[in-house]
C-alpha cells in the first residue's frame, strides 16, 4: 500500500451495523477535540430504517440509518471512511463493496475469525483499488485532536483525557495490539508532546494494513517527527521494515519493540492471544526481531520497561535541534451534563413565545391567510406545498367530510354514542372501522397504481395480473354506483385536477384501467378511493418539492389514509352530535334483519 492519506477534524465516516456504544464513543471524542462536525455521518443497518439519537456534546442529534451501502454513499458522499461492526460470518461481503465504492477510501474491520482467505481477498481487492484497510481484529486508531478511527481505540474517557489524545503531537505510533496501544499512547503521551496519529493493525496473521504501510504514510506526514512501532513475536512483518529502513525509506527516527520475548524461556511453541502471535520458526521470534531490527539501525531498547526513556531521551534530542516545536498545552473541554429525551419532533415547536408550524410563527400562517391545506403541508410533509396542492387536500376534505349514516365508520359511532358513550369514544370507535374495505382503499390503491404506471405496465395486463393475484383492484369499483350513475364526487375531483393540475399521468392511467375493468361489470368503475389516490400521486409529482424516496416514504407511511380519516373525522362527530341533541336512545338491532343459523341441520348445509 502506498498511501499518504491524512486524517482530519472535517473526516466523517459511515458506520455500519448499528453499535450504539461505540459510536457515541466517536461523537464524545469529537466533542473533546471540539469539532464542528459530528464525525458519524451515517448508519449502514440492513434491517432498519430511519434515524438514531445520539449526543453530539450536551445536544441531541439524529444520525440517519440508512439500509444499503449504496443509499449511504449517494446521501453522505463526503463520508471516506467506514466502520465496520459487522460479524465475521457478514463482514466479508459488507468490506469487498465498500473496496469497489468509489468515494469509501478507508475500511476499519473490527470482527474477529474473518477467515484468512477471505482477508487474503480483501487485501487484493484494496491493492487494486488504492483503498486502505485497517484490521480484521482491531479497535481502529485515533488521530489526534480530530478523529477517532473506531469507538475503542484510546480506551475510555479517563484514558482519552490521560494521554492527551484531544490534541495533536508530534509522534507517530503503530501497533499491532490494540491493547498496547492504548497503553503506548500513555507512554507517549508522559514521554513527548503526545501523538499525532497511533493506528493498531489488528492481530491477525495477514492484517488489511501492515506496520511499515503506517510507517510510510508517516514518514510523508510532515507533522509527525518520530515514529514508535510495536511489533510482537510471529511473522515477518518486520523484516519487511528492516529492508526499507537499508532502501532509505524510512528517515525519521524510529523506535521499535517486539513484545513476546518471554517466549524464549519456553522449550515449546507459545501462542499468544492474536491469531498471528506464534512464532512459526527462529526468525519469528520476538528476541531475534529485536536484535535485528537494532542492527538495521533502528532504535531497540534493551527491555520493554525501557521503551519510555528511549522515546524520552529521542524526543528530547529532537527538541534541542529544533526539529520538534512543542506546541502550546491546550485544556479538553468538560463533558457536559446529558438529559436524554424520550420523544422527537420536527414539525412543531411550543416553546417559544408562540408555537411554529415547521418553523413559521403561527401568527404569520394567520397574516398570510393560510388555509387549512397549508397547515396540513406544514404539519404533515413539512414544507410548503403548491396552492394547487393544498387546494386538492381541502377538496378531499371536504368530499369525504360525510358519506351518510349507512356507512360502517359512520354507523359504530351512531350505535356508540347511543350507548352513552362520550364524543371521543364515539369517534374512535367509527375511526376504527377505516381499513381495506373502507377508506384504507385509498393508500393501496396510490402503491397499486404507481408502480404499474411507473413501469408503463399496459391497463389491460395489470388488471389481468390483479386478477391473477386473486386482489380486488383498490380504488376500482362501487355498491351503489356504476357508469350509468357515477359518483358525483369523482366526477368533481377530476375535473379539478384537470384544471389545476400541471399533469395527471396517474389519473390518466387509472381512467385507461377503468376501461379496463368496465368490460367487465358496469359497477367496476373508479371510485372516490381510486381517484383521491391518483391525483394524489399526481400532486406529489408535479409539485418538484418532493424527492422520488420523498414520495415513496410519504405512500409507504400512508398519508392518504390520514387525509381519509381527517375528513370522515368531520361527519363522524356531526352524526355523534346529531345522536346526542336528538337524545336518541340504546339502538338494537332488529332480530329480522338477522339470518339465525344454529342447529345441526343448516350447519351442515353450510
Amino acid at each position: 500500500m502506498n498511501d499518504t492519506r491524512r486524517f482530519t477534524a472535517q473526516t466523517q465516516a459511515l458506520f455500519y451495523n448499528l453499535k450504539a456504544k461505540p459510536l457515541q464513543q466517536m461523537l464524545d471524542f469529537d466533542y473533546l477535540c471540539q469539532r464542528t462536525t459530528p464525525s458519524v455521518a451515517g448508519i449502514i443497518h440492513p434491517e432498519r430504517k430511519g434515524f438514531h439519537k445520539a449526543f453530539f456534546g450536551s445536544a441531541e442529534i439524529l444520525i440517519p440509518i440508512y439500509t444499503t451501502l449504496q443509499e449511504a454513499v449517494m446521501k453522505q458522499s463526503q463520508a471516506d471512511v467506514l466502520v465496520n461492526f459487522a460479524s465475521f460470518r457478514s463482514v466479508y461481503a459488507s468490506v469487498k463493496e465498500a473496496l469497489s465504492t468509489p468515494s469509501i477510501k478507508t475500511i476499519i474491520i473490527v470482527a474477529e475469525g474473518v477467515s484468512e482467505r477471505q482477508t487474503k481477498e480483501l487485501i487484493a481487492l484494496a491493492a487494486k483499488n488504492h483503498k486502505m484497510i485497517i484490521g480484521p481484529s482491531t479497535v481502529g486508531g485515533i488521530a489526534a485532536g480530530a478523529f477517532r478511527l473506531g469507538g475503542y481505540a484510546g480506551g475510555e474517557m479517563e484514558n482519552l483525557l490521560r494521554a492527551k489524545l484531544y490534541r495533536s503531537g508530534s509522534v507517530g505510533l503503530v501497533s499491532k495490539s490494540g491493547g498496547m496501544m492504548n497503553e503506548l499512547f500513555n507512554i507517549i503521551s508522559r514521554a513527548t508532546d503526545g501523538i499525532k496519529e497511533g493506528i493498531a493493525i489488528g492481530g491477525d496473521r495477514y492484517p488489511g494494513s501492515t506496520l511499515l504501510d503506517h510507517i510510510l504514510r508517516y514518514e510523508t506526514d510532515l507533522d509527525i517527527k518520530l515514529i514508535v512501532a510495536l511489533g510482537e513475536l510471529g511473522g515477518a512483518q518486520e523484516y519487511e521494515i528492516i529492508q526499507a529502513k537499508k532502501e532509505g525509506k524510512i528517515t525519521k527516527p524510529l523506535v521499535m519493540w517486539i513484545s513476546g520475548t518471554c517466549a524464549d524461556i519456553f522449550s515449546w511453541e507459545v501462542q499468544f492471544g492474536h491469531a498471528g502471535a506464534r512464532a512459526g520458526n527462529e526468525q519469528e521470534q520476538a528476541s531475534k526481531k529485536n536484535e535485528a531490527l537494532r542492527e538495521a539501525g533502528i532504535i531497540v531498547p534493551e527491555s520493554f520497561a525501557q521503551l519510555e526513556n528511549t522515546i524520552a531521551h529521542k524526543f528530547t534530542t529532537l527538541k534541542e535541534s529544533g526539529i520538534i516545536r512543542v506546541k502550546e498545552e491546550v485544556s479538553p473541554p468538560v463533558m457536559p451534563m446529558r438529559n436524554q429525551t424520550h420523544f422527537t419532533t420536527t414539525i412543531s415547536d411550543d416553546r417559544g413565545d408562540e408555537p411554529t408550524y415547521c418553523t413559521i410563527p403561527i401568527s404569520t400562517i394567520i397574516e398570510e391567510n393560510k388555509s387549512i391545506g397549508d397547515v396540513i403541508s406544514l404539519l404533515w410533509f413539512k414544507k410548503k406545498v403548491p396552492k394547487y396542492f393544498s387546494h386538492f387536500m381541502e377538496l378531499c376534505l371536504i368530499l369525504c367530510a360525510d358519506h351518510g349514516p349507512a356507512v360502517s365508520g359512520a354507523h359504530n359511532a351512531i350505535v356508540s354514542a347511543r350507548a352513552g358513550k362520550d364524543v371521543i369514544s364515539s369517534l374512535c370507535s367509527g375511526l376504527l372501522t377505516i381499513g381495506p374495505r373502507f377508506g384504507g382503499a385509498i393508500d393501496d390503491a396510490s402503491r397499486y397504481f404507481k408502480e404499474a404506471c411507473d413501469k408503463n405496465q399496459p391497463p389491460e395486463e395489470f388488471v389481468e395480473m390483479m386478477k391473477k393475484k386473486g386482489i380486488p383492484i383498490p380504488g376500482i369499483g362501487h355498491r351503489v354506483k356504476s357508469k350509468q350513475n357515477p359518483d358525483k364526487r369523482v366526477e368533481l375531483l377530476k375535473e379539478f385536477g384537470r384544471k389545476n393540475f400541471p399533469a395527471t399521468q396517474y389519473l390518466n392511467y387509472v381512467l385507461e384501467v377503468e376501461t379496463e375493468t368496465l368490460k367487465k361489470a358496469d359497477n367496476l368503475i373508479l371510485n372516490i378511493d381510486g381517484c383521491m389516490a391518483a391525483l394524489f400521486l399526481d400532486a406529489l409529482v408535479s409539485a418538484e418539492c418532493f424527492t422520488q424516496e420523498e414520495i415513496n416514504q410519504i405512500i409507504e407511511i400512508g398519508y392518504m389514509n390520514g387525509l381519509f380519516a381527517l375528513a370522515r373525522s368531520i361527519g363522524i362527530i356531526g352524526h355523534i352530535f346529531d345522536q346526542k341533541r336528538l337524545g336518541e336512545g340504546l339502538y338494537r338491532h332488529p332480530t329480522e334483519d338477522i339470518l339465525y343459523l344454529h342447529n345441526d341441520e343448516n350447519e351442515s348445509s353450510l
